[in-house]
């Protein structure tokens, strides 16, 4: 019965925030491109990556990454440079411009549906306690 309840919650909160707070097409809209350039962005946010690097955690192949930065850098939102030690990788950083661009689709990103700003302060509270040790479970 509970794996039951379980995959409810689960379906209901993959449609809450997949389907119907979908906010990947408001930042696509608001910066004018794919979704996985918005992602190396916000990567690259933290500090310069290897290109290799880069495409380890955008989850794609070595060729594709570098299409997707060859983008960004003619944008203007990230610089690519030979990697000190190592001649053969390259190192790419984002720009100030880049760096104004990930901070939007932060702000997009992280913008609670009215529905949750709606829920009784009891309720919100309580959900932030699941949702943390549901968080914490998997670390």
């Amino acid at each position: 019965m509970s794996e039951d309840v379980a995959a409810r919650v689960w379906r209901g909160m993959r449609g809450l925030v997949l389907e119907r707070h979908e906010r990947r097409k408001e930042v696509c809209d608001a910066l004018g491109m794919s979704f996985i350039r918005v992602k190396a962005l916000r990567l690259l946010a933290p500090g310069p990556l290897t290109l290799r690097r880069l495409a380890e955690r955008l989850a794609t192949d070595a060729p594709y990454t570098t299409i997707v930065v060859a983008d960004l850098e003619r944008r203007g939102l990230v610089e690519r440079a030979p990697h000190p030690e190592d001649r053969r990788a390259k190192i790419v950083s984002i720009t100030p411009e880049g760096v104004t661009a990930a901070e939007l689709a932060e702000r997009i990103l992280g913008e609670p549906p009215s529905a949750l700003l709606a829920l009784d302060p009891a309720d919100l509270d309580a959900l932030d306690r699941v949702i943390a040790r549901l968080l914490a479970a998997g670390s």
